[in-house]
């Protein structure tokens, strides 16, 4: 079951996320200071929605862009790690119109 959006994260959901053993996790922690995630009792960690796209973004910075953890370190610490803004979402009123304009192309091609 997936869980809302802004929930906070177990370590081992944010992994399972990722695709990486927790303790690639662990290890970020040491090696990324903006990387802080809750710790409860038993140190259990909790990742907040602000620590999820940070980790989101150091694996795309190691893993797709191919990034050592150093230059991880420095493109975060400049900014140039930031995430690219998200993408504006079209009103629905416009996803609804080109929605009813697919539909009546196909119902044309259909009767052809």
């Amino acid at each position: 079951m997936k869980k809302a959006e802004g929930a906070f994260l177990t370590i081992s959901e944010l992994a399972g996320e990722l695709g990486l053993p927790q303790h690639i996790l662990r290890y970020w922690e040491t090696r990324f200071p903006q990387l802080r995630p809750l710790q409860r009792s038993g140190n259990r960690r909790y990742y907040r929605p602000g620590d999820v796209l940070l980790a989101r973004r150091i694996h795309h910075l190691l893993h797709v862009e191919g990034f050592t953890v150093k230059g991880a370190q420095k493109a975060l610490a400049d900014g140039d790690g930031a995430l690219p803004p998200a993408p504006a979402c079209p009103p629905a009123d416009d996803v609804l119109t080109r929605l009813e304009g697919v539909r009546t192309a196909l119902a044309r091609a259909l009767k052809v």
